[in-house]
């Protein structure tokens, strides 16, 4: 029988994700946002959470031009009940949640001994308490349909520490935590949880960096060179896809081996 015209070896696996929906949170820009694109390119329905309106809108026009289906929805991700009622909103419309990933995250950075309790309250509500609420309300759709990815943006700080963040790496080494436990919890279900650690990201943040400190942080990594928002959003995209059906309680360094 001849092949389709537009027929190539290299389609079908690109289409990691066809008729999967992906929830994706801090999706409006950085990393979230390229998540969100190599999720939609890999064939997934993407839902995009985030406060910024404006650029949720243009991540949806993006995603569409791709021809492929984007709903987005503003997001508080620290309110709980933002969460909840979000997650029934999506469940209503596209039926289920196939892949889950926590990308939301803010710093407050500071000394600890100047540190002040709102933003280590602000820090740990946003980084890891939401990834509570949001991991509870997916499963409520993946235990029901006995599947589902669970991916947690964690960072490579959370591995070793970094002075001046307490509030932040206590929370990222809290999801990785959180992702052991509730890979242990779920797996009976066929649903895995993994963690991925970017290292120095090669971001607009990172691009304002002095380039004294910027030397600095590349004589850390071996492979002499910050990484690119893309390669975090491919490690997530094999861990969301059935390539890594195998693969659960895992944490992905992406740091250019600055953490082995």
């Amino acid at each position: 029988m001849p092949r389709p015209r537009d027929w190539h070896p290299c389609l079908k696996k690109n289409m990691l994700l066809e008729n999967k929906v992906a929830v994706v949170t801090g999706a409006s820009q950085g990393i979230g946002r390229t998540i969100a694109l190599v999720l939609a390119e890999a064939g997934a329905t993407v839902v995009a959470l985030a406060r910024q309106v404006e650029k949720l809108n243009a991540l949806r026009a993006e995603i569409e031009a791709l021809g492929r289906q984007a709903v987005v929805i503003q997001c508080d991700v620290s309110s709980a009940e933002e969460i909840k009622r979000t997650f029934e909103g999506i469940i209503k419309q596209l039926g289920r949640v196939d892949v889950l990933v926590n990308n939301a995250g803010i710093t407050r950075d500071g000394l600890i001994m100047r540190m002040k309790r709102e933003d280590w309250d602000a820090v740990i509500a946003t980084n890891l308490t939401s990834v509570f609420h949001t991991i509870q309300e997916a499963l409520k759709s993946m235990v029901r349909q006995r599947s589902g990815r669970i991916i947690n943006i964690t960072s490579v700080v959370a591995q070793s520490g970094n002075a001046g963040q307490a509030n932040y790496v206590a929370a990222k080494s809290g999801l990785i935590g959180l992702t052991k436990s509730i890979a242990l919890e779920v797996a009976s279900r066929n649903i895995t949880v993994n963690a991925v650690a970017p290292g120095f990201i090669d971001t607009a943040m990172t691009a304002g960096l002095p380039e004294a400190t910027r030397q600095k942080l590349l004589d850390m990594i071996p492979l002499k060179r910050m990484g690119t928002d893309r390669e975090v959003a491919w490690a997530v995209k094999f861990l969301a896809s059935d390539e890594a059906a195998y693969i659960t309680g895992q944490v992905l360094g992406v740091n250019g081996g600055m953490y082995m």
